[in-house]
């Protein structure tokens, strides 16, 4: 497969159907983008776009298909569906941009029609949920005038499909996926003639344990050096995410996330709700200071101390002392968001702390669905199946799985109790010093809390030289802070920062 670039039509590709798929369209170069013509599913689609940006126009163009990988050159094992975008610039030293999301289980389609690409779904500012039918608008955000991208869906999400008779699990594990995923990418930088291009990974949430992997395995297994990572919504190491016994670490980092949702929430006292910035600082040093301490003492506590940490904890949380002292002073995030603001019979989101949501049970200890997830659930899903068919072309009549389960039980082993795939990023790092690395937090993420990023960025072990490499950016918003039209183009203005950084001499 030779890139766009060389090409004056699109050549068929006489390759056999091995997944059920439907016949894809194709187009040659010069025809319009609306009249395509019906080809091979296994042939990629190409079509011209033009994007208004700033001012500016920008024309790009846009691939639609399917890798297919193999083991050694052996028989095939899966196709991967990805939509590639390239500026018309005919330069094949342009960055090159590999986005994808996490779960696992999730297609790209957060980072590909929210965030990154060339067209997204507007959403409403504030915590508030559209009424269908739902819009696509050019993207003032995307990165497309900084770099190329390709928006990639790991085994059975969006497209992405193991070939029949295929065991669909070998593809869904935490070295699995790296080892796939790697292979995609090496193949898809030979057959697009783009190894000579400064290369960059795009993850969010699982999807940055996957990048910080993928850039570790993509060294050592390929050779390929990247120039930068972009890591929204980090998790690297679960154990500051998991709420088990024995493990108090999460109760200690979610701290500062719980502060904050409550302040938006109002129910902090007056001299909490005067400052945001200046309450966060006080819910960080308890954390980290009496909090921590606290409950390193277990049983041990004094009965005096623990009526202390209770009164404090629940100031900053917003919930009673009673049931603070109820918990163990231990608030998981499930009890979080079901307790906050019971008292009205309403929970708040898991994505983003600022949504609320009603269940039939409001007793409860866990809430029936995030009503963060819902609002966007909606929107994504039917501006991409209609955008991909649509203005791409592409047609294929298998359901594009946004979030999936299919990819559960996830073989989560790799060696240790909890996954951690901070040491393969720092490992990355210390081979190659010229890897930058760029971490976006959201201030209502209590899916992956900034406070927890800020913790194993801490404890990385980076030589002091290298620590530099690494950008950090904050946003007053939830996991997914470019849903919001401030927080996309300061996500974007820190990133075109990040880009000439990294790819300065």
């Amino acid at each position: 497969m030779k890139s766009p670039r060389h090409r004056t039509a699109l050549l068929p590709v006489l390759l056999a159907l091995l997944t059920c798929v439907a016949p894809a369209a194709a187009i040659q170069d010069e025809s319009p983008a609306d009249e395509p013509e019906q080809a091979d599913a296994a042939e990629p689609v190409v079509t011209e776009h033009t994007l208004s940006l700033a001012g500016d126009e920008l024309e790009y163009r846009a691939t639609a298909g399917t890798i297919t990988i193999k083991e050694d050159g052996d028989a095939p094992k899966a196709d991967i569906f990805y939509v590639y975008y390239e500026a018309k610039e005919d330069d094949a030293r342009r960055p090159l941009t590999f986005c994808f999301n996490g779960g696992p289980g999730s297609s790209s389609v957060w980072l590909h029609m929210g965030a990154f690409g060339p067209r997204r779904v507007p959403m409403p500012t504030g915590a508030r949920t559209p009424k269908p039918p739902y819009r696509l608008i050019d993207n003032e955000g995307t990165l497309l005038d900084l770099s190329d991208l390709v928006f990639v869906d790991p085994v059975t999400t969006g497209y992405s499909r193991a070939i029949e008779g295929e065991d669909d699990g070998q593809f869904h594990g935490v070295r699995e996926d790296v080892q796939w995923m790697a292979e995609f990418i090496r193949l898809f930088v030979t057959r697009y003639e783009r190894w000579d291009s400064p290369k960059f990974l795009a993850g969010e949430s699982y999807g940055t344990t996957r990048a910080a992997g993928l850039a570790a395995a993509l060294q050592d297994r390929h050779g390929m050096y990247l120039n930068g990572v972009i890591l929204i919504s980090s998790i690297l190491s679960f154990q500051t995410a998991r709420f088990d016994t024995g493990n108090d670490l999460p109760y200690v980092l979610f701290l500062p996330t719980y502060t904050a949702t409550a302040w938006y929430h109002r129910r902090l006292a007056p001299e909490l709700q005067a400052d945001l910035r200046t309450t966060l600082e006080e819910a960080e040093a308890f954390a980290l200071g009496d909090y921590a301490t606290a409950l390193l003492q277990g049983d041990r506590l004094p009965p005096e101390d623990r009526s202390d940490i209770a009164t404090r904890l629940a100031r900053l949380t917003g919930l009673s002392i009673d049931y603070v002292e109820r918990t163990n002073l231990r608030i998981d995030i499930h009890r979080f968001t079901k307790e906050l603001r019971r008292d009205e019979r309403t929970t708040v989101g898991r994505l983003d702390s600022r949504f609320t949501g009603r269940d039939a049970d409001a007793t409860g200890t866990t809430s029936e669905y995030d009503p963060s997830y819902s609002a966007i659930q909606g929107p994504y899903t039917a501006v991409l199946n209609d955008y991909v068919r649509g203005e791409l072309g592409y047609e294929n009549d298998t359901p594009y799985e946004i979030l999936t389960g299919r990819v559960h039980p996830w073989k989560w082993r790799n060696g240790q109790g909890y996954v951690d795939m901070s040491d393969s990023l720092r490992v990355a790092m210390s081979k190659n010093p010229h890897l930058m690395v760029f971490v976006a937090n959201g201030t209502y993420d209590l899916a992956t809390p900034y406070f927890a990023t800020e913790y194993t960025f801490a404890h990385l072990g980076l030589e002091p030289e290298l620590r530099d490499n690494v950008v950090m950016g904050y946003y007053e918003a939830g996991h997914m802070m470019y849903v919001e039209d401030e927080h996309l183009l300061g996500l974007k203005r820190d990133l075109a920062a990040f880009y000439a950084k990294a790819l300065a001499d």
